[in-house]
């Protein structure tokens, strides 16, 4: 008889998480709970609400020096080199599935859960399915669907994963919250820069480096100087708020030179383009072909592109079959055929 596994669950407070508690509780019986902090929180959920809801414990883990060290240093390093970050997907690769995780197994778990809406397969989800490597799909709630921010996971991470709420709508699992009262402590909803709260990004720049923000010309498609910006961390491609140029039609970011702190703008029409290069790719398609048609995110609220992919080992070229607005270096690309995940890179 094949022994029953040990889950430990990521809850943050919010309804998302309890509930994801919730439901693996009624499932398995050895399940306990796992409170991460940072160093950046504004306030602490109360764990003793959460652990008398849940009945079940919750041990407190403090990662803020992993969390130091793999995601406010990537998200200050890439805007140093005039590339936008993306932290919350490194911090889902290197924290949630990375020191989380294992920190979960030495204690004892067989899988760590969380509260995002996405599907992962692999043996515990779908032991009847024939499974040559566990993957990543599109959850049912495609408005909530998170599988973007998960797609730079390893198969070694998937398969030590569960997502309960891939089944479920939001609607649903706040319906299934108040049916069985639950209450969040934390009403506070997920945010993409978590650590940055009421300081604006120009002084959480020089706070970690020292740096101070260069002004530097601001360029247009033909090369003529039409202002004056104060630092191009502060900007990202495909940006129009903050260039203040006035012109007979907006300005956006099309590119950014650091080391000429050099901000160079387009007119919309002229800020797409219909290929980009991508590197780091992880590919969880082990029946591979060197040309792909796929469907492209360059941006988790982008709508999905078809496009070809050609690789050429741990990079590839992306040809869209129609031109794309604001390919952002820096940010992640993620490779879809239908609701799975196919893999995911990052945009040169």
């Amino acid at each position: 008889m094949q022994t029953p596994p040990a889950i430990g669950v990521a809850v943050s407070g919010g309804v998302d998480s309890l509930v994801a508690a919730f439901l693996l509780r009624q499932q398995y019986k050895q399940v306990f709970g796992l409170h991460f902090t940072t160093g950046y929180e504004i306030r602490k959920p109360d764990i003793n609400r959460l652990k008398d809801q849940l009945n079940m414990d919750i041990i407190s883990l403090d990662l803020s020096a992993p969390f130091e060290k793999e995601v406010i240093r990537y998200f200050v390093s890439t805007y140093t080199r005039g590339k936008t970050p993306n932290p919350c997907m490194v911090c889902n690769q290197t924290i949630k599935f990375g020191a989380l995780l294992e920190q979960a197994h030495k204690l004892g778990a067989n899988y760590l859960a969380t509260g995002h809406y996405a599907t992962i397969v692999n043996t515990l989800t779908r032991p009847d399915a024939d499974i040559p490597a566990p993957r990543l799909e599109k959850a049912v709630d495609e408005k909530k669907d998170q599988s973007y921010f998960l797609a730079r996971l390893s198969c070694e991470q998937l398969s030590r994963i569960l997502c309960p709420l891939a089944g479920f709508t939001k609607d649903q699992v706040k319906a299934l919250a108040a049916r069985h009262h639950l209450v969040p402590v934390s009403s506070k909803e997920s945010q993409d820069i978590c650590f940055i709260h009421d300081k604006d990004l120009t002084s959480f720049f020089i706070d970690r480096t020292g740096l101070i923000p260069e002004p530097g010309p601001i360029i247009d498609s033909h090369g003529l100087r039409v202002g004056t910006h104060f630092g191009v961390h502060a900007f990202t491609v495909g940006q129009r708020r903050g260039i203040n140029c006035p012109a007979a039609e907006p300005y956006y970011v099309r590119r950014i030179d650091p080391t000429t702190h050099t901000l160079h703008v387009c007119f919309k029409k002229d800020l797409a383009q219909q290929q980009m290069t991508v590197e780091q790719l992880i590919w969880h398609d082990t029946r591979w072909e060197p040309v792909k048609e796929v469907a492209v995110k360059i941006r988790y609220r982008h709508p999905e592109a078809p496009a070809v992919l050609t690789r050429r080992g741990t990079s590839g070229q992306v040809l869209f079959n129609r031109p794309q607005d604001a390919v952002t270096p820096g940010q992640a690309a993620v490779f879809y055929n239908g609701p799975r995940v196919l893999g995911s890179a990052i945009i040169q």
